[in-house]
């Protein structure tokens, strides 16, 4: 199952990046045929990322989902973890290839831009290297000594966190070359190095490590999800199908509890760009991307509405459950609503005639709903209904049995109350302030759903701390459509994650480094929304028919061989 030949060749091509670029000619650019150079980069780069995303998440599932297995003596979460793990080697591999193309590519289309990019990151490079030869061999050792340490389990587990510790490391050091680029720092105004460590804790660097480090999880999650849903459609077995529910709804509970704090990571970085250059700040959320925000719109929204449909089905695998099949219909109409409010665009679409006739080119009604005022509200509002259908969830199957019970549902209602009501005023009273005002509030609006989500959740463990189980879980007895539904969400999320790559390269405009290099190749300008759409959307179906493989590629172990045929006498 371990391709060594394939990641040892990929690793020694990694280990000798910085000869290569040493070797470059000095020529600044080459044509790539057909699809150009820059689409090349763009479609290689992404698959790469995306695959780098899924091999950095599992690892963190993996020892989590060990380490509970270990505290309750289940090897059900122990059979989980080895399942995760499983996943990790071909699409490691794949990663580790698709790296090493990366990089030729670069060196040969890009060969001035990377020798710049070399030398101000030449030593961090080699650390990518050798961290990148620990990730490989902690993997190999955390995966063979699964059998062998089973009476060991925390020597195992140390295995687990050396995996997750080089993934991340390899991660934010990558982050760095991609934030100097947007966010250029530790150089002078000519562009030579002055401070390495300035050049790398640039301005928007913490902010994307901790945005992609979140959005990694969330990714994982949903694809672990879609394995899930491929195994438990082509189960035979109740028992399969028990357990591939199981997993569907582990991964999916990972993707949804990341991608509650997503969009308070994406804030954050918003700020960020903001701070550094305001021009860009103003551009990115205002100019020729602003209609990029109403499609990412969309595709979130689809995410929180399939995350939480997908709770509600898995209500009726739960004895109890039932009786809170009333509340959906009101957590459904906040969701759409939301919804709704958050891909309303500000301006308009229209021809001459159509804007003459309306005066102008907000429309009188809908125009306030497109402001972020609005959006983060409805964003916070969604959120906030999201961890309600957790709750229920999670309560389904109990009934309270302290005394408290009255007094700590009102405290709980109370809490999420004031909190709506805390996001709800301070996104009214965004209108009446300044744009540098209105941005703070999304913070104040962040930590009033955090908090009531911390104190609600605690609560919520208390109440039911040796609550009366009212009917068990019935693993695989979910209707069939809440697979696809798993399915849908990992395509949604590698589309988001394309498109926001586009986002983070765009707001550079005709910079290869903003303010430092100018891109004065052919494909110096900003691709429409159009054109990164189709791009990211043939990305999107590589990436699927590579995951498709692989899901392929896992089961091939889980089929036993077939018996040989017995041969009988021949007649007469």
């Amino acid at each position: 199952m371990v391709r060594w030949r394939t990641v040892v060749t990929a690793v020694i091509l990694l280990s000798l990046w910085p000869l290569l670029a040493l070797a470059q000619e000095t020529e600044a650019y080459r044509a790539f045929p057909l699809v150009g150079s820059r689409v090349a980069v763009w479609v290689i780069a992404q698959l790469h990322l995306m695959f780098a995303a899924f091999v950095l998440a599992v690892p963190i599932f993996a020892v989590i989902v060990e380490y509970m297995g270990m505290r309750l003596k289940n090897p059900k979460f122990d059979r989980l973890a080895r399942e995760f793990t499983k996943l990790l080697f071909a699409a490691f591999s794949t990663t580790a290839i698709l790296g090493a193309i990366l990089l030729f590519t670069l060196i040969g289309l890009y060969p001035k831009f990377f020798t710049y990019l070399s030398s101000i990151f030449f030593p961090t490079m080699w650390l990518y290297a050798v961290l990148f030869f620990g990730e490989t061999f902690s993997l190999y050792l955390y995966w063979h000594t699964w059998d062998r340490l089973q009476d060991r389990k925390r020597l195992h587990l140390t295995l687990g966190l050396m995996v997750n510790f080089f993934g991340t490391v390899l991660m934010v050091i990558a982050n760095s070359w991609l934030t100097f680029m947007t966010s250029p720092a530790g150089v002078d105004v000519t562009g030579k190095l002055i401070n390495l460590w300035a050049a790398i804790n640039n301005p928007t660097w913490m902010a994307i490590n901790i945005h992609r480090f979140i959005a990694n999880i969330s990714f994982g999650g949903a694809i672990c999800g879609a394995y899930a849903a491929y195994k438990f459609l082509g189960a035979k077995s109740d028992e399969e199908r028990a357990h591939y529910d199981w997993m569907g709804y582990i991964g999916n509970f990972i993707a949804i509890s990341a991608l509650i704090f997503l969009p308070f990571a994406g804030y954050l970085l918003g700020r960020e760009l903001y701070d550094f250059n305001q021009q860009m700040g103003i551009m990115a959320m205002g100019g020729f991307l602003s209609w990029l925000w109403i499609i990412q719109a969309i595709l979130i929204g689809i995410l929180f509405l399939g995350s939480n449909y997908y709770l509600w089905l898995g209500m009726e695998r739960i004895k109890g459950g039932e009786r809170y099949r009333r509340y959906i219909k009101y957590l459904m109409i906040l969701l759409a609503g939301g919804f709704l409010v958050w891909a309303t665009p500000h301006s308009l679409v229209a021809s001459l005639e159509e804007a003459r006739k309306i005066g102008t080119a907000y429309h009188p009604l809908l125009g306030v709903l497109g402001v972020m005022s609005a959006k983060n509200t409805a964003v916070n509002i969604m959120i906030l209904t999201t961890f309600v259908s957790f709750l229920l969830y999670r309560r389904a199957n109990k009934e309270a049995v302290v005394s408290w019970e009255k007094l700590g549902k009102v405290a709980q209602a109370g809490l999420l109350a004031i909190s709506g009501g805390i996001v709800i005023y301070l996104g009214i009273y965004g209108y009446f302030v300044e744009a540098i005002v209105r941005i703070g509030f999304s913070v104040y609006q962040v930590i009033s759903v955090l908090t009531a989500m911390v104190l609600v959740g605690g609560i919520d463990l208390l109440l039911y701390r040796g609550a009366r189980i009212t009917g068990a879980f019935q693993w695989g007895k979910i209707a069939v459509r809440s697979q696809y539904t798993l399915v849908l969400l990992a395509i949604t999320f590698t589309w988001l994650m394309g498109l926001m790559g586009y986002f983070r390269s765009a707001i550079r405009q005709h910079w290869h480094v903003y303010g430092i290099i100018r891109d004065t190749s052919p494909d110096a300008f900003s691709p429409t929304l159009g054109y990164a759409a189709n791009v990211v959307s043939v990305t999107t179906v590589i990436f699927l028919g590579f995951l498709l493989f692989i899901f392929w590629l896992g089961g091939l172990g889980d089929k036993k061989p077939a018996r040989p045929r017995e041969t009988g006498k021949g007649k007469g």
